[in-house]
């Protein structure tokens, strides 16, 4: 009898995989409505229910960095039906800071990459400096230093600043906003006069020359912004970064079903549609299977960890 009930579980789980999906999938996007996360997730969404044939529904779960919608995925069945939109916000910098809801390897499956935006040092138009170098000299002339915005305390942006900041020993103070939005709004009106931000936030401004670029995180040179050199060639290997976001799930999704999914988000970055809108948002993305892109996840964690609790203690 034992051995027959063992011969019937193994169809009966290789025939739920091969039906998946049967039913829709939810994808929690933990931020709110609106911004590059929801943006992403929206775009990938729309792929994958074509690609599957079932309907994939946003759900809005904002809080806590973006641990508050992630935790809900980490708690749900690994079947393939809640999954949730990470990225280095939510599954590295968020829960180095004490009282992380999740640990966010153990606690979930990493499926794939989408990708991210560079960060990008941005002045008003009206200071005196067209480069980084006449930057920081403009900087060191301070007796008091400059301030500088970021979208936000223990933003990946602010991470970048702090880093570029301790680099060359400046005196830069970190005035902290609630969005790159809010910040812009205040770097065009001159009340701030430098700021570190994903670069879509700054992109429209930096065009029609209300704001200057001098370097951003990009591993290359931008086409839409050819003279911007990346902070690497001009020997800051170490700020080389996006502002990644991915798809991730439950932990112990079967690896079947993973694979599935994985090939099938690699293969919608490559579609015409996919790849003009990423192309307008300055994302760069990484052709990963699971296995790397996991890999990859844990190296941004140690990367990331020291500086993102450095920053949460000086906070508090």
């Amino acid at each position: 009898m034992s051995a027959l009930l063992v011969l019937t579980a193994v169809p009966e789980s290789a025939t739920a995989q091969s039906s998946w999906p049967d039913r829709p999938i939810k994808l929690i996007v933990p931020f709110s409505p609106g911004g590059s996360t929801d943006t992403l997730g929206r775009l990938i969404g729309r792929h994958l229910s074509t690609a599957f044939g079932q309907p994939v529904v946003i759900d809005n779960r904002p809080g806590a960095g973006g641990m508050i919608g992630s935790q809900a995925v980490a708690k749900s069945p690994p079947d393939g039906y809640t999954l949730v939109i990470s990225g280095i916000a939510s599954h590295v910098i968020a829960p180095a800071a004490p009282g992380a809801l999740f640990d966010p390897m153990k606690d979930f499956t990493h499926i794939a990459m989408i990708g991210g935006p560079p960060v990008v040092l941005v002045v008003n138009a009206a200071v005196p400096v067209q480069d980084v170098k006449g930057f920081i000299a403009y900087v060191a002339s301070k007796p008091q230093g400059i301030n500088w915005a970021s979208s936000g305390q223990g933003t990946h942006a602010h991470l970048i600043g702090e880093t570029f900041r301790a680099a060359n020993n400046l005196k830069m103070v970190h005035i902290s906003y609630k969005g790159g939005a809010q910040a812009v709004v205040d770097l065009l009106g001159n009340q701030i006069p430098a700021a570190f931000m994903a670069l879509p936030s700054a992109n429209q401004h930096i065009l029609n020359g209300k704001l200057r670029a001098l370097a951003t995180t990009a591993s290359k040179r931008l086409p839409e912004h050819p003279n911007v050199p990346t902070f690497a060639e001009l020997g800051y290997p170490q700020l080389t970064a996006r502002t990644w976001f991915s798809l991730s799930g439950p932990p112990g999704m079967p690896k079947p079903l993973v694979d599935r999914i994985n090939l099938e988000v690699r293969r919608g970055l490559q579609t015409p549609a996919l790849k003009q809108q990423l192309a307008l948002e300055s994302i760069e993305s990484d052709d990963f299977d699971s296995a790397t892109f996991t890999r990859f996840v844990q190296s941004e964690i140690d990367r990331w960890t020291p500086l993102a609790k450095a920053v949460s203690k000086s906070d508090r």
